[in-house]
């Protein structure tokens, strides 16, 4: 399959979803997929700072019992890559769903302010906010761009039990990848390939 070349608008807005340090949580969570994930969220993170384009993190305040990203739980807080980078004009959206157009403010209507019509989504987990975000935005219709090594997930079985249906995190992001682009949501394309393509409007 011939891709189609990323072009990345001068006012493309990456989001930053649930990168939050209860995702480091191993026993809540099992085993995860995509290690290098972190580094190229930070990666884009930085590109977009220095190009100058709008970031937004979305933060998921849970309001399940116990869960490690309810608010008062230590686990709520950003990842030190996104703390550190993180800067007074982003956007700080906070859900309590999975999906980021859910969460206050109000992310629609804070891009439809500014005229952006391109995202580019990163973040935790791969198959659920992600990808939720994801289908609305496509649905919302916005050009959407998902580089999936910026992205990670988690093993998930479906609970019933000894028997019952599971994938492995890498199952899931295919699973993703597949829904998203074959059902047209969404592109699927690298973090190499988004870095490279800010560089040629950076520099052009």
């Amino acid at each position: 399959m011939t891709q189609t070349a990323i072009e990345i608008a001068d006012n493309s807005a990456l989001l930053v979803i649930d990168v939050q340090k209860g995702f480091d949580a191993a026993a809540y969570w099992g085993p995860r997929d995509n290690p290098d994930a972190e580094t190229n969220i930070a990666a884009l993170m930085d590109a977009w700072r220095e190009s100058g384009r709008p970031i937004v993190l979305v933060r998921h305040a849970s309001v399940q019992p116990g869960s490690v990203l309810a608010p008062e739980h230590p686990g709520h807080a950003f990842k030190d890559l996104v703390r550190e980078r993180r800067h007074e004009d982003d956007l700080l959206v906070t859900k309590t769903v999975n999906s980021s157009f859910y969460g206050t403010p109000d992310l629609a209507a804070w891009l439809t302010d500014r005229g952006i019509g391109q995202l580019v989504l990163t973040g935790i987990q791969t198959n659920m906010c992600v990808e939720t975000t994801a289908r609305m935005a496509g649905n919302l219709g916005y050009d959407v761009l998902v580089p999936l090594d910026a992205t990670h997930t988690f093993d998930l079985a479906d609970g019933t039990g000894p028997g019952g249906l599971s994938l492995t995190a890498a199952q899931l992001a295919t699973a993703t990848a597949v829904n998203l682009q074959g059902g047209g949501f969404a592109r699927i394309v690298t973090t190499a390939e988004v870095l490279a393509a800010v560089g040629e409007r950076v520099t052009a």
